[in-house]
C-alpha cells in the first residue's frame, strides 16, 4: 500500500527532529570543559594542601587528594561516554574518526549498555564519596545522619544497578525467542 505524500513528510520530519539533541550534546562537551577546569583547580589546590600536610597525615591526605581527583575522572569518563555514545544511539554515526583512535566501544553501546555503564559509574562515584568520609572520620567525624544516608545512596544505587541488569538479562532472553 503506498504512502501518502503528508504520512512520508511527516515521517521524515520526525526523523529529522533527532537533530534537536545535538544542542544537548554540545552542551554536555561544555559540561565536560567545566569538569577540566575544576580538575585542574583541584589539583592545584590539593597539592598545595599536601605540603601543609603533617607527615603522620600525608598518607592519608595522598589517598583523599586520589581519590577526588578520580570521583572526577569517573564523573568526565561517565560524560563522555553519555556523549558519544548518546548520539551514536539517537542522532547520528560519528565518522571520520580513525579506527585506531576510535575506542572499542564506540558504535557499540546500546541504550540497555548505556544504562549499565551510567549506573556503574554513579555506583562507583557514590562509593568513593563514602570512602572519602570513612578516610576523614579521624579529622572530623561525619554528622551519624550524613553517614547512613551514604551507605542509603550507595546501597539504591548498587540496587538500581543490579535490577536494571537483570531486565537486560529478561529482555535478552525474550527477545531470543
Amino acid at each position: 500500500m503506498a504512502r501518502s505524500r503528508l504520512e512520508r513528510v511527516m515521517q521524515a520530519g520526525l526523523f529529522a527532529s533527532r537533530w534537536l539533541l545535538a544542542p544537548f550534546y554540545v552542551g554536555l562537551v561544555v559540561g565536560l570543559v567545566s569538569l577540566l577546569a575544576v580538575f585542574l583547580v583541584s589539583l592545584g589546590v590539593q597539592l598545595a594542601g599536601l605540603t601543609h600536610a603533617p607527615l603522620a597525615k600525608l598518607p592519608e591526605a595522598g589517598i583523599l587528594m586520589s581519590l577526588s581527583l578520580i570521583d572526577l575522572s569517573l564523573t568526565a569518563n561517565l560524560v563522555i561516554i553519555v556523549i558519544l555514545s548518546g548520539y551514536e544511539n539517537f542522532v547520528s554515526r560519528i565518522d571520520g574518526v580513525q579506527d585506531a583512535d576510535r575506542p572499542s566501544w564506540m558504535g557499540k553501546v546500546d541504550f540497555s549498555g548505556l544504562k549499565i555503564k551510567l549506573i556503574g559509574s554513579i555506583v562507583a562515584i557514590s562509593a568513593i564519596a563514602l570512602l572519602r568520609t570513612y578516610l576523614e572520620i579521624g579529622d572530623h567525624p561525619p554528622d551519624q545522619g550524613t553517614l547512613v544516608w551514604q551507605v542509603v545512596i550507595l546501597l539504591a544505587f548498587v540496587v538500581s544497578g543490579v535490577l536494571l541488569a537483570i531486565m537486560d538479562l529478561i529482555v535478552s532472553r525474550t527477545e531470543q525467542r
